[in-house]
């Protein structure tokens, strides 16, 4: 199952010429010194985004805070199974995920 989700990540980063893929055990996205996106052990996918809009995404995607290791990752959305039957719109949250950290005080 965490190989299968792997592929759908490795797929969806791909769609962002922006950015690449890092991290071998844990695969993650970063930019300006922030992550914004990863793949957890249970193979669930997290974006980042600013408090206004994963309040937003939140009730519009139905979905929860992201958890990795068993902490809650703030400011991250726990990406929904269904959307990720649609690489192109995840694409563009993705996209919007590092705008966002590109406009914090980089680290």
């Amino acid at each position: 199952m965490w190989e299968e989700k792997l592929i759908i990540y490795d797929a969806l980063v791909a769609k962002c010429s922006r950015f690449q893929r890092k991290g071998k055990t844990m695969p993650y996205t970063s930019a300006n010194g922030y992550m914004f996106s990863l793949l957890n052990k249970a193979g669930e996918i997290g974006i980042r985004f600013s408090k206004e809009v994963q309040a937003k995404y939140l009730q519009e995607f139905n979905t929860t805070h992201y958890k990795s290791y068993g902490a809650t990752m703030q400011g991250y959305v726990l990406i929904p199974e269904t959307m990720l039957a649609d690489l192109d719109k995840l694409a563009m949250y993705l996209d919007e995920s590092y705008d966002y950290v590109m406009t914090l005080e980089p680290k």
